[in-house]
């Protein structure tokens, strides 16, 4: 069979790779220039470093499977990253039992809660239960601040997690679920009480195993600066009896590059790519709302927060959170230089953030900088200062957005869409309750797992036929 990925981030090329573990041949196509989608990477005077920051949970089990397998899980490395929480001029630092302990602006108790809260066990009762959070979905209609008042205290929502929701959706807190935040405490659970949690990272950047994977595909089969503008598909009256119900069959892709376009025969497709690719090609339409994402890498002379790997910051700031980099990874990997990511998430295109040109948003965000650190930074330190967005960066994980999620065999579940159309994009279940390399690995298998099975009893179907 001859599979088609629209798509050439992480999702897309695990898809490929698997297809081609199981005999299929696969092209590749990717609209932009760059491969790794939210993983590509800008370089740096040593190893390179992504445009938007990426780092491992102990939970991402088979993207550390798939480093394994093409031949570079060697390179992945477990490091002790530390967290902190800027407010009123100071850095708390929260990793281990005694930072916590020790944070002023939560009371004992309230620290108590939060802590069984991280620990999924509820205490509401005085009696402990260890399995009322197990089942996500029963939270999916729950708001998040709902959830937490009654699951914890107003000292926990409006010291801890007010600030931190509104940096991550703005205007759309309301709109989240608890069962996002619930997710995301069992996906970023695994923490050494004396030590924080352990993070991972590809040592010389993801771009390792981008790499890896695109050798393995080959790379005659992945096509960059190629747009697929086009999907074919043959007459519903044409179809089998196996696509009885749908719009046809896929039957070919029309790719556009800058020497024209191109058709390309192929049996099925697996769009690998944001759901607007999906229903620009087959109509199929998709309700989950995503936030843009606005990241600068700043290139520094000297470290600015000493320690601390990530911070979130309490204040109405203009950005979300300063993850220093080279507080996690050595400076020494980067020729010397000290790498800050300041990023901020964006609802609207229409904010400032968004509408601004990168001289301004840099102007505004380093003097917020200064005004947070004015013993440690000044302008003079900064060398460069680079600045990428991406206006789909992750969903936005409203009430109900399970019944959003788009399934992965959507030929066989959308009778509008030719048969043979597959989805492993971000609004595929694998990155449900929180987005991630590793659900996209997971899509991206999911696509080719049931590709290979419909080959399978295609087969199987003909060979009865022939008895």
């Amino acid at each position: 069979m001859t599979v088609g990925i629209v798509g050439g981030g992480i999702a897309g090329l695990a898809a490929a790779h698997r297809l081609q573990e199981r005999g299929h041949d696969v092209r590749v196509f990717e609209a932009s220039d760059d491969l790794g989608g939210l993983a590509a990477v800008h370089e740096t005077s040593g190893d390179p470093i992504e445009k938007f920051y990426h780092h491992l949970s102990k939970s991402e089990e088979t993207i550390v499977e798939l480093a394994e397998d093409l031949g570079v899980g060697d390179r992945v490395e477990w490091i002790y990253g530390n967290d902190g929480y800027y407010v009123d001029g100071v850095v708390h630092p929260l990793n281990t039992i005694w930072e916590i302990a020790a944070y002023p602006h939560m009371s004992l108790y309230d620290k108590f809660r939060l802590g069984m809260l991280t620990m999924e066990i509820d205490v509401r009762g005085g009696i402990p239960s260890f399995d009322t959070y197990d089942d996500l979905e029963a939270y999916e209609d729950v708001p998040i601040k709902d959830f937490l008042l009654e699951h914890t205290t107003r000292g926990v929502y409006e010291n801890f997690f007010e600030p931190l929701l509104d940096a991550k959706f703005g205007d759309r807190v309301e709109d989240v679920s608890a069962a996002w935040l619930l997710g995301r405490i069992k996906f970023r659970g695994e923490r050494d009480l004396l030590k924080g949690e352990q993070l991972g990272y590809f040592d010389g950047s993801f771009a390792v195993l981008i790499d890896a994977l695109i050798d393995a595909v080959g790379r005659e089969n992945v096509q960059t600066g190629a747009r697929v503008v086009d999907l074919d598909a043959t007459d519903a009256d044409a179809a089998t009896d196996a696509d009885a119900g749908t719009d046809g069959a896929v039957e070919s892709l029309t790719v556009e590059t800058a020497d024209g376009h191109e058709t390309y025969d192929v049996d099925s497709v697996v769009v690998a790519a944001m759901p607007n690719v999906l229903e620009d090609l087959t109509g199929y339409p998709c309700d989950v709302d995503f936030q843009g994402a606005v990241c600068a890498v700043v290139t520094l002379e000297d470290s600015l927060m000493d320690e601390t790997y990530w911070l979130n910051v309490a204040h109405d700031a203009p950005f979300g959170a300063l993850i220093e980099h080279t507080n996690f990874v050595p400076p020494e990997r980067y020729g010397g230089d000290h790498l800050l990511y300041v990023a901020s998430y964006v609802q609207s295109q229409d904010e400032w953030l968004w509408q601004a040109d990168d001289d301004a948003v840099e102007s505004r965000w380093l003097d917020h900088i200064a005004d947070m650190f004015p013993d440690q930074f000044h302008e003079s330190m900064v060398a460069d200062v680079r600045i990428s967005r991406n206006p789909r960066a992750a969903p936005v994980y409203e009430r109900g957005y399970l019944d959003m999620v788009v399934p992965y065999d959507v030929g066989a579940d959308a009778t509008a869409v030719p048969d043979g159309v597959y989805y492993a994009g971000m609004a595929s279940r694998a990155q449900y309750p929180e987005r991630s390399l590793n659900g996209g690995i997971v899509a991206g298998y999911e696509c080719a797992d049931r590709i290979d099975d419909r080959v399978d009893t295609e087969r199987s179907t003909v060979e009865a036929s022939t008895q």
